[in-house]
């Protein structure tokens, strides 16, 4: 036992140390093949994927290499950094596979950037980690003493989890007189033992025999298991019962009910009385047919007692034993293929999924999935497809897709999609599966801010509040179609196109919301009107601006009395002087001039009347005398137009210049003087 236990952990250690590696390089079309001892610890090293795709640590980060296997059962994981594909945990090639040899994972080797793929294999080694079992730990074997040498009788086989040559080699039987045993092998290669008699019994000599039977596998070193065989020397029965056909073959759909008739065997016995008698029973049953079948011992009808599954199993071999009331027996073996239905919708598989994706961005890959059905046939064919409505295209590499942009978004027409994934089988009725997944858009700076107007006119009454430096005289309104920082709008003064206008001295700008204000108070006889452009600027990388033009109208106050130049000071200001007055101002003087003249004039006339009236009345004797002179109140007509007795008139002939021009002298009343910095403004005349 010592011995036998350094030996087993020796050969652990081996094979725990020497992973078996194996790259086909056949073509394109041929999977990659690697391979691994089973039991083999965690986290242990399979291969150098960088090194079998010959690409260098550079390309193999940039190209984002990783692993994908069906249905997102992870048995391996990559090493991003140096390539290195492990395994991810210890792996049972009996849990993974069963029976099926040679055992192999299927896995796929994706290069994201460009897109490539490649199909990978692999293959998880046997060891000899299980003994041979026999479900039965004891058989009783009824052999007529009539037997003949040479008369075979098939024993029930033991069961090793093992495959290959670390499953049951052989099979022995302890030293005796009369039986040897033979390893057999059925059809579907597993073996069983046949006890063969090799000497004639003889039930008065002994009756009864005690037998060891040892299943021995073929690992090294083997591991064995055993059953005790008790044979029961019976008198004679010469007829064994033999079926109508000892091979049998037999389809079923697999959504078979249970309770379904699957087949019925019938074996006859020529011996009358008990020993015509025949019973039918499954033979050397495992523990699936014993779950799956049943027969009626009586009329031999075998019945469904589960729902079968062709994705797990596609075929049984089913051995039927027909005994009768005696000792002897016999056997047929009944095939039993499981056709397969469209019971299996197709599955998808994401491995990638990018959202939100960003606007404007040329062909863009936004997921990444893989797509499979459990059924065979035309019921595992599979088509994939989107709705048509979309700007999103499907392009497919054997079981895998890609979901692409078709053109560039925009996100300010729409910012969300939401694309139904429909995956189709081919089968009768047709199963589909659908996927929903939402694409978000991300905004990208790609529009300007928009003035509500390309030019804005502002009124503002001059002499503006003084009380109030920053007087709000009108605001300006920009919006951005973009969102996020992207629509953050923020206004600014530009610079005006002429450079005496002190821009910066008389408005601001609130950067905020694009209110204007007046920093000073705005005088119409020195400034009618002025105009700038304003500046839109969102908060985008790179920033986009737009600008619209601003024309800020002074509206007029009488806020100016009436006013005369003053007569010259000291003889300093000659009349000739006066000449050169504007002539807006002589339009002026002029207008004045003729309105007192017509008021003159009338006023003469008026008097001649009166006189006249008088004249006529003293002739007559009634003409009276003026008490005085005329009225002030026909001279005090200020406020209609003319010029009030507050004021005094100056003539002055310009010499030499044939041109006569009114001069006003300083009012009597001093209240009515402009004010100093009104007379600065003031034109001259």
């Amino acid at each position: 036992m010592e011995a036998s236990g350094k030996l087993i952990c020796r050969q652990r250690q081996v094979l725990f140390c020497f992973l078996l590696l194996g790259l086909s390089l056949a073509g394109a079309a041929e999977p990659r093949r690697y391979s691994v001892v089973e039991e083999t610890e965690g986290s242990s090293f399979v291969t150098n994927l960088a090194k079998d795709l010959g690409l260098e640590q550079r390309e193999f980060s940039r190209r984002g290499l990783r692993v994908v296997s069906r249905g997102n059962k992870l048995h391996l994981q990559l090493n991003q950094e140096t390539g290195d594909l492990l395994l991810n945990e210890k792996l049972d090639r009996e849990d993974l596979c069963g029976h099926t040899e040679p055992c192999v994972l299927h896995f796929q080797v994706l290069l994201e950037s460009p897109f490539e793929f490649f199909q990978a294999e692999l293959q998880v080694i046997d060891i000899n980690d299980h003994s041979p079992v026999f479900l039965d730990k004891e058989m009783l074997v009824k052999v007529s003493e009539s037997s003949p040498p040479g008369t075979t009788f098939p024993l029930k086989n033991a069961e090793d989890l093992d495959v290959g040559q670390n499953n049951i080699e052989n099979y022995i039987i302890s030293p005796n007189s009369y039986f040897r045993v033979l390893t057999c092998k059925r059809s579907d290669g597993r073996k069983y033992p046949e006890l063969v008699l090799d000497k004639a019994l003889d039930r008065e000599a002994e009756a009864e025999l005690r037998l060891t039977l040892t299943a021995l596998d073929g690992g090294s070193p083997p591991r064995s298991g055993t059953a005790q065989v008790y044979i029961e020397v019976l008198d004679v029965n010469d007829n064994a019962p033999e079926f109508e056909q000892p091979f049998y073959r037999v389809q079923i759909s697999e959504d078979s009910p249970i309770g379904f008739l699957v087949v019925k065997v019938s074996a006859t016995d020529v011996d009358t009385g008990v020993n015509g008698e025949t019973s039918y029973s499954l033979f050397q049953a495992s523990d699936e047919i014993g779950k799956t079948f049943k027969i009626n011992p009586l009329t031999g009808e075998i019945e469904l007692k589960k729902q079968l599954d062709f994705e797990k199993l596609q075929s049984y071999e089913v051995n039927i034993e027909a005994r009768d009331a005696g000792t002897l027996s016999g056997k047929c073996t009944i095939l039993i293929q499981v056709m397969d239905v469209n019971d299996h919708a197709p599955e998808v598989t994401m491995s990638a999924f990018t959202s939100p994706i960003p606007e404007n961005a040329p062909e863009t890959v936004v997921a990444l999935f893989s797509v499979s059905d459990l059924d065979s046939g035309e019921n595992g064919k599979i088509s994939c497809s989107i709705q048509e409505d979309l700007p999103f295209l499907l392009k497919s590499a054997e079981n895998f897709y890609t979901l692409l942009t078709e053109r560039p978004l925009d996100r300010e027409s729409r910012g969300e999609y939401n694309i139904t994934i429909t995956v189709t089988d081919l089968g009768t009725p047709t199963l589909k599966t659908q996927l929903n997944i939402t694409v978000l858009v991300a905004d990208v700076n790609d529009n300007a801010p928009a003035f509500t107007q390309t030019s804005y006119t502002l009124f503002v009454r001059e002499n503006n509040s003084p009380a109030l430096p920053t007087l709000h005289i009108g605001s300006v309104s920009a919006t951005d179609r973009d969102s996020g920082t992207n629509a953050q709008v923020t206004y600014s003064l530009l610079p005006p196109q002429d450079p005496h206008l002190p821009l910066p001295s008389l408005v601001s700008i609130n950067a905020d919301n694009g209110h204007l204000f007046a920093l000073r108070s705005l005088d119409y006889e020195a400034l009618q009107e002025f105009e700038f452009c304003v500046g839109a600027t969102d908060h985008g990388s790179p920033a986009l601006s737009s600008e619209a033009l601003v024309r800020v109208l002074v509206l007029d106050a009488n806020d100016n009395s009436p006013f005369v130049l003053y007569p010259p000071q000291n003889g300093s200001a000659p009349c000739t002087e006066l000449a050169r007055a504007d002539s807006l101002t002589i339009y002026l003087v002029v207008a004045l001039a003729s309105v007192s003249s017509l008021f003159l004039l009338s006023v003469l006339l008026f008097v001649a009347v009166r006189l006249c009236r008088r004249s006529r009345a003293a002739s007559v004797g009634r003409c009276s005398v003026p008490e005085g002179p005329f009225p002030g109140h026909l001279v005090d007509v200020s406020g209609t137009g003319t010029l009030s007795q507050s004021y005094q008139y100056e003539v002055c002939l310009t010499g030499g210049s044939g041109t006569n021009e009114f001069k006003f002298l300083k009012p009597i009343i001093p209240n009515l003087l402009p004010r100093d910095s009104e007379m600065e403004k003031a034109p001259p005349f």
